[in-house]
């Protein structure tokens, strides 16, 4: 070929990734048809031909989300900044007090009243994309807030998500995946196994490692947030929705409201509307749009203290309990679960529903064979909200002995407990699984059902014996092939070295989540500290109420959970620990800093951390309240600031010259 007929077919490559680009862009976000199914065909053909001619593809040609892979496994993807699930309320007395706390932030910081972007919140599956220099890089689901799994080649099939954008930043983009009803319907009429709702539609095409079958489903997004990108690129909320819609993604309609009335308004007119929609939502979302009071809000454990999820009512009904059903928990605790006849409930059908403990049972009304009245809200476990238990109709049985070992259960308060935690199957089964657990031990690959074989065939009773299996023994196991033994066997000895925060939480403590673990390490350093704290020591850690300190003090103290740590730590689990650092004596402890710009040599992270070890209090925005502001390369609005308030700034050589001084 020709080095003239080669250029003129790769500038014709251009001009046709530009022009179908557009067309998907008008067809599937602006729903603007620009061309014809059958032209934009003849074009996709000339341009796959043109590729495979001249061997020159563009990274963001339509031919690229051809979807006909079939992959071996997801991989783990790390976010850069962390996918928060959003705190919830169910009325306006609520929200109220939601917006009274901005109010008062925003008071507090001279920032007058906040407005507010108000979205529908899409009943649908997390998505994060990531663009560098302008490129869609990679594409994963939400996993557990900080680690995802990579769904690139399944988002490529997705039109409405771009493959490259006009800004050449780096950016963590967030949006929801969905499945449109119309998409459903089609796919249903010819389905083998019609799929039961929208929302598991778009879950089950998004983690399918058969990529031909995410593509045969037709996806959709909706894109509403950037989470990552360079500082001083935005002021407000409203500035990131624009920037998206420039960047052509499809975002959601949003409206900015300057007042309270106004956002409830804007939420009776999407509820009035939300049958009547393509797609599924299941409440709004109200953001604070100023991002200068975002940062001053900041966030709890679980949850962005600016946004809020406005749910809306869910829907109730009626059906018959057939059964109830006792069920041994981790901690040991029995709990009863309704048996129901199948009923339809938001296009899900629900068989089982809660019945916390033995109150609710008799508070509610609740007896075999009644009518009971069932809500099914925020995606969480059908509930009963009242039974029509009727004179003559059989009372449910309060059970006495434990339904799995036959050991005797004892009563605290409304809740029943198994007596025997040496060899109940369930506690061990459970407890074994969350050891093995992402937040806890991260051992890969890991389940209930593996669990079970591993106590059933293998004799795993408890959490050492899992350090214990060989080759061999995973061969015996059901469904396990060499290649997955090797594969369990590299994820248990990977697992042997954890953060000392992981091990703490992955040894079960009743009431004790990752955060407080994290708390205990954060206060005490190592395990032989932890193991030899007092009650009266406990007591400090802020957030630790008197019943978790009793769960802690007794846990550690108890002589068989010692001597299952010293067996863990004899079979080759190993710690990080968190150095002591001196903090009495430097210019950061118990100072409000923060940092804006780019340190050399330190990510942002890195920065934090180290300041943590310093004792300083990190925050996300310049106010009066700021005792240092630390500035490296473009800096941007936050130096200003600090300036007009007449802050102490420190440069990026200054840090470096006191961090040295210091002696980190």
């Amino acid at each position: 070929m020709g080095e003239e007929i080669l250029k003129n077919k790769i500038e014709r490559i251009h001009e046709l990734v530009l022009y179908l680009n557009e067309s998907s862009y008008a067809y599937y976000v602006l729903d603007d048809p620009k061309i014809e199914d059958s032209e934009y065909d003849k074009l996709y053909d000339e341009l796959r031909e043109l590729e495979n001619e001249t061997k020159y593809i563009l990274k963001n040609s339509p031919t690229q989300r051809v979807g006909d892979v079939v992959l071996d496994k997801f991989e783990k993807s790390v976010h850069k900044a962390k996918m928060w699930s959003l705190d919830k309320v169910t009325s306006f007395e609520s929200f109220e007090l939601w917006h009274n706390k901005n109010l008062k932030a925003s008071n507090e910081n001279n920032l007058g009243s906040p407005s507010y972007i108000v979205v529908q919140k899409f009943d649908g599956v997390s998505i994060n994309l990531i663009y560098e220099n302008g490129e869609f890089i990679k594409a994963s689901t939400r996993g557990n807030g900080e680690i995802g799994e990579n769904v690139t080649e399944q988002a490529k099939t997705i039109k409405s998500i771009p493959l490259s954008i006009n800004d050449m930043g780096s950016f963590e983009i967030r949006g929801e995946v969905i499945m449109t009803k119309e998409e459903f319907e089609k796919y249903n009429r010819v389905a083998n196994i019609p799929l039961k709702n929208l929302r598991n539609g778009a879950s089950g095409a998004l983690r399918n490692l058969d990529v031909n079958e995410t593509k045969k489903r037709k996806l959709d997004t909706f894109i509403y947030d950037v989470a990552y990108y360079d500082e001083g690129k935005f002021s407000t909320y409203f500035e990131i929705l624009n920037f998206l819609k420039d960047n052509k993604f499809k975002h959601p309609e949003f409206k900015l409201c300057k007042t309270l009335d106004e956002v409830k308004e804007e939420i009776k007119r999407i509820e009035s509307l939300k049958d009547n929609l393509n797609y599924d939502i299941d409440g709004v979302v109200v953001s604070v749009n100023e991002l200068d009071l975002r940062s001053i809000l900041g966030y709890t454990v679980k949850h962005p203290k600016f946004s809020i999820a406005y749910k809306f009512e869910a829907e109730e009904v009626m059906t018959k309990l057939i059964g109830v059903e006792w069920n041994v928990g981790r901690s040991g605790r029995v709990s009863p679960t309704a048996i129901l006849e199948p009923t339809d409930v938001s296009g899900i059908t629900i068989k089982r529903a809660t019945l916390n403990n033995i109150d609710d049972i008799v508070r509610k009304n609740v007896k075999l064979n009644c009518d009971v009245l069932i809500r099914r809200s925020n995606d969480v476990i059908p509930e009963i909200i009242k039974g029509l238990g009727r004179e003559g109709l059989e009372e449910i049985e309060i059970p006495t002995i434990c339904p799995s070992c036959k050991s005797p259960l004892s009563r605290d308060g409304v809740h029943l407990y198994c007596t025997n935690t040496i060899s109940c199957r369930p506690q061990i089964v459970k407890s074994i699984v969350h050891f093995a657990s992402r937040d806890a031990m991260n051992i890969e690959g890991f389940s209930e059902k593996l669990a079970d074989q591993f106590y059933e065939k293998l004799c795993v009773k408890r959490i050492s014996n899992l350090y214990e299996i060989t080759f061999d023994d995973l061969l015996t196991l059901d469904k396990v092939k060499e290649k997955k033994a090797n594969n369990i066997l590299r994820s248990i000895e990977k697992s042997k070295e954890c953060n000392l925060y992981n091990f703490i939480y992955a040894l079960g403590i009743k009431n004790v989540g990752l955060k407080t673990s994290k708390d205990i390490v954060k206060e005490y350093k190592t395990l032989d500290r932890i193991m030899s704290v007092t009650r009266e020591e406990l007591d400090k850690i802020y957030g630790i109420g008197d019943v978790i300190l009793d769960d802690i003090f007794k846990f550690l103290n108890n002589e068989g959970v010692r001597e299952e740590i010293r067996r863990l730590i004899e079979l080759g689990v190993k710690f990080k620990y968190e150095e002591e650092v001196e903090v009495q004596d430097n210019l950061f402890n118990g100072k409000i800093v923060v940092v804006t710009g780019t340190i050399k040599n330190l990510s942002r992270k890195d920065i934090k951390e180290l300041l943590e070890k310093l004792g300083a209090r990190i925050s996300e925005s310049v106010s009066k309240k700021t005792d240092y502001v630390i500035f490296g390369e473009n800096a941007g609005s936050k130096l200003s600031k600090a300036k007009s308030l007449n802050l102490n700034m420190i440069s990026e050589d200054e840090f470096n010259e006191i961090i040295e001084k210091i002696g980190i």
